[in-house]
């Protein structure tokens, strides 16, 4: 099954351009943006840039939330990236991490993020959507009827769309429930669960189950996951490299409430929950934070893919078996040796995104 391979990269809007032409350059089929506003700037000023300045990737919020936009301004966003550049954009969305962490929330509430999809798919297709199924952040402001126009609106929805073709909503699960509402509300479920093959088979068959029940054909649902990736001869250095996004993305599997996200060995169990009790929210994602120094070498052998190439290329392939036909590749991160970063990611453009180009 073909696999395509995406880069991550913030949202600076002046390194983006930069970022893209490299990644384009170097054989990614895909960028990914994070969206957290108050980490770095605005992630639809970034893909703008980034389309700009590329003719082939694709470009994608990886991922943004329902919360922090409206879901008007949301697909408004992203159209207009998929008008920039030619229809190569993807709207990655999840509940909500470090944008609202940053605001003194937590992510939102299942019920509430179901609502929000449907609602943003809805403007995605064009259609109209009446004012009293909105009750976002609009309600801040008072009724339109206090004006007393002659003429008004009487429904939302994006008159500018025209021909362009959708984007695709794909968004980001890790847990039995979001998975659910992913399998009902996505036209592609971007899995969050690591790179352990019995994980990522588990959530692959819960979201297709999921589909079933609600009447919906489950082999129209596509399916992507965020793995941890480094690839470098020497599996130490791989796994202090990968260890500050591992620590963040292993985090989701217990965020909340502490219970464990689909199935795990007592080790996994063992090292989520250390994971869930150390994470310092001020060192997100960084090599060295207190969440990646709990980390063991077999909980990062098993929950990433570290190694050498041939280790990396067998393991990519296991899970394109599954099913799964994108990956958001998560690198090194903030605190990583900048020089052995550098050479794991020259070791992967040269022996790893060669294999699945297309």
């Amino acid at each position: 099954m073909k696999l395509a391979l995406w880069a991550l990269t913030t949202s600076s809007p002046t390194h983006a351009a930069l970022a893209a032409e490299r990644a384009e350059a170097a054989g990614w089929a895909g960028l990914g943006v994070v969206d957290s506003q108050n980490l770095s700037g605005d992630s639809y000023v970034a893909l703008a840039v980034a389309a700009r300045a590329t003719s082939r990737i694709g470009l994608a919020t990886a991922v943004t939330n329902p919360v922090t936009r409206h879901p008007a301004a949301t697909a408004a966003a992203i159209a207009s990236v998929q008008r920039l550049s030619g229809g190569r954009a993807a709207l990655g969305i999840g509940r909500g991490d470090s944008a609202l962490a940053h605001l003194g929330r937590a992510p939102l509430r299942v019920r509430a993020f179901e609502r929000a999809l449907a609602v943003l798919q809805r403007y995605l297709r064009g259609e109209s959507i009446p004012f009293a199924e909105l009750d976002f952040q609009e309600q801040m402001a008072p009724p339109l009827e206090n004006l007393g126009l002659a003429g008004a609106p009487s429904e939302s929805r994006l008159h500018w769309l025209g021909d362009d073709p959708k984007v695709p909503l794909e968004v980001a699960a890790t847990g039995a429930r979001v998975i659910e509402v992913a399998a009902r509300q996505a036209d592609r479920v971007l899995l969050g669960v690591g790179a352990d093959p019995e994980r990522l088979a588990w959530a692959v068959d819960h979201a297709r189950a999921a589909r079933r029940t609600a009447g919906l054909d489950p082999d129209a649902l596509r399916f992507g996951a965020y793995v941890n990736l480094v690839c470098h001869p020497e599996i130490e250095t791989a796994r202090r490299l990968v260890s500050g996004g591992l620590a963040t993305f292993a985090r989701f599997a217990v965020m909340e409430s502490g219970r464990i996200a689909g199935p795990a060995s007592e080790e996994q169990r063992r090292v989520l929950g250390e994971v869930r009790r150390a994470y310092d929210m001020r060192l997100h994602t960084v090599v060295g934070s207190p969440q990646a120094s709990v980390l063991t070498p077999d909980f990062i052998d098993r929950y990433a893919i570290v190694g050498p190439p041939s280790a990396c290329l067998a393991r990519l392939r296991q899970i394109a078996a599954l099913g799964v036909d994108k990956l958001m590749i998560v690198g090194p991160t903030l605190g990583a040796d900048p020089a052995e970063a550098k050479r794991a990611g020259e070791t992967l453009a040269k022996e790893i995104l060669p294999a699945f180009a297309a």
